[in-house]
Parts: C-alpha cells; structure tokens; sequence
C-alpha cells in the first residue's frame, strides 16, 4: 500500500495557480514536519516547503511569497497552494517527512508553459 499520494499537478501558464494534495496512510502529526520537494528534469530534487507540527512553515527562496504549505491533520493530508506560476515551477513535486522517512510516493508533474 502507498504510504504517500500526490495529486493536483497539470499543466497551466505562467501566472496560473495549481493546488497540490498530499495524502499520507498514516497519522501526519506523528511527525516534526511534512514538506514538499520538487525535482526538475536533470535536478537534484529540492525541498520547497516544510511545515512543522506546530504549524511553522518555511519556505526556498525561490518560492518565498508565492506558495504556501498547509495541513489537515484529520484528514492526514498536506498541501500545497502554488500562485504566480514560473516557468521554472516546472518538475515533479512529491511531498514526505522532514527529515524524510516515508517512501516516496510517484509525485505529481506540474508544467508551466510561457
């Protein structure tokens, strides 16, 4: 059984906006963090956004002001809300623990044209 689905991804212009669902077989609060991770083609893959248990969320710098991570903890679920979209947002975007724990689930591919 997959520990972690990823939905939400597409394809969508520079500007548009995208949100990311992460659904996770166990219970997320268990956890110091849940983030999400992308990796571009020919990219080590790279955490964008984490969250800690106690709702402290940070961010790269190069998405800092644009996306922004949240959690249901009911519904084992994260998020990620992605504005102001850049051709360079393109990749796959997973989610997992801070520090990673979790098998990786198979992302969710975001495309951003120009």
């Amino acid at each position: 059984q997959a520990q972690i689905l990823e939905s939400g991804g597409g394809l969508v212009q520079a500007g548009g906006s995208l949100r990311l669902s992460c659904s996770v077989a166990r219970s997320i609060n268990r956890f110091k963090g849940m983030a999400w991770y992308r990796q571009a083609p020919e990219k080590e893959r790279e955490l964008v956004a984490l969250i800690t248990r106690d709702g402290v969320a940070t961010y790269d710098d190069s998405v800092k002001g644009r996306f922004a991570i949240s959690t249901d903890d009911a519904k084992n679920t994260v998020y990620l809300q992605i504005n102001r979209l850049k051709p360079e947002d393109t990749a796959v975007y997973y989610c997992n623990t801070d520090p990673v724990y979790l098998n990786w689930g198979q992302g969710t591919q975001v495309t951003v044209s120009s």
